[in-house]
C-alpha cells in the first residue's frame, strides 16, 4: 500500500509522462491487461487515458486495471489514470519512506 508521501512523489514523477494506453469503446480486456502489465514491468509508472467513447466510468476502468495488473492506483485525474507497480527486473524509481 502506498503512503501519501509516496503517492505525491509518484504523481510528480508521472506529471511529464504521456498516456501510452487508451481505453475506448471496448473497455478493459485481457489483452490490454497483459500489455499494461508488461509495460509496468518495463517502466513501473504509466498513464492510461480513458476515451470519451468508453462505456465504463473512469473509476471502474481504474479498478479493473488495478485488479488485473496488480498495480497500485496513484491517481485518477480528469480522464487519465496513473498506475505504479514495482518492477522485478528493472527497478528505476526509489520511493520515499
Amino acid at each position: 500500500m502506498l503512503t501519501g508521501k509516496q503517492k505525491r512523489f509518484l504523481r510528480s514523477e508521472a506529471h511529464h509522462l504521456n498516456p501510452i494506453f487508451q481505453v475506448g469503446k471496448g473497455g478493459v480486456n485481457e489483452n490490454m491487461i497483459k500489455q499494461i502489465s508488461d509495460a509496468l514491468e518495463a517502466r513501473e509508472l504509466l498513464k492510461v487515458s480513458v476515451l470519451q467513447n468508453c462505456e465504463e466510468d473512469k473509476d471502474s476502468v481504474a479498478n479493473s486495471l488495478v485488479k488485473g495488473t496488480g498495480a497500485e492506483l496513484v491517481q485518477v485525474i480528469g480522464n487519465t489514470i496513473v498506475l505504479y507497480k514495482e518492477s522485478k527486473e528493472n527497478k528505476q524509481l526509489r520511493l520515499p519512506n
